[in-house]
């Protein structure tokens, strides 16, 4: 396993609109640095050698360069612009990276990711070229039709978390095919490529901070390991 190369695309392409912040999201602060920053650590807390690639869009690359001065952060990251969509910025993140391996591709705005989820992803990933991290749902379900709705069994359905690990070589390949709405996330786009998508339990502490509830519960949940 150690010999395999690895690596690590994490997308930040926030613009906090949702959080009603004035600034992208993956620059809040949370416990005394911004978001974006204990996601990157994180990734370097996994002891295997590790490169990550850190998509950006252009016009948040001297924010992101002026955050690291200002925290004297200095873990080596590869800078990528990013695209239009979620899509172009993974694709953008991936071409980054030259030869084969296994490569994570992880939210910026999931800071709480811990390093047994990302050793799990790559091991698994390395037997069956993909590893997706979920949870199970916690709360019951319906199905929505024109005018009614029906339950459906909830055992059934995943949420479906990053990071999402690959074989580099494969999911690269994926990312040749045109955009597509369907392409919610990596999985998607690896599963219309012909496939198959390997799920790995996730951790419920991993949250995607979207809100400000979202940034409170991570404040507390670091507070408290």
């Amino acid at each position: 396993m150690s010999s395999t190369a690895k690596y690590a695309v994490v997308v930040a392409g926030g613009s906090g609109q949702r959080m009603g912040a004035k600034i992208p999201k993956q620059f809040l602060e949370l416990k005394g640095r911004p978001v974006l920053m204990h996601t990157v650590e994180a990734f370097y807390q996994y002891p295997e050698k590790i490169e990550i690639i850190l998509v950006l869009p252009e016009e948040h690359t001297k924010s992101w360069e002026a955050l690291c001065n200002r925290y004297n952060f200095n873990l080596p990251v590869t800078l990528q612009h990013g695209g239009a969509s979620r899509f172009q910025s993974v694709k953008n993140g991936l071409s980054a990276i030259d030869g084969d391996g296994l490569v994570a591709i992880h939210d910026g705005v999931r800071p709480l990711i811990d390093t047994a989820t990302i050793r799990r992803s790559f091991e698994i990933a390395q037997k069956h070229h993909s590893a997706v991290a979920s949870v199970p749902l916690k709360d019951s379900i319906r199905e929505m039709s024109e005018n009614n709705s029906k339950s459906v069994d909830r055992s059934k359905f995943r949420i479906v978390q990053t990071p999402q690990t690959f074989k580099l070589s494969l999911i690269k390949q994926a990312y040749q095919q045109a955009q597509n709405d369907d392409f919610t996330d990596d999985a998607s786009v690896w599963e219309a490529a012909g496939h198959t998508v390997r799920l790995f339990e996730g951790s419920e502490k991993n949250l995607k901070i979207t809100t400000i509830r979202d940034l409170m519960v991570a404040e507390m949940l670091m507070s408290l390991s």
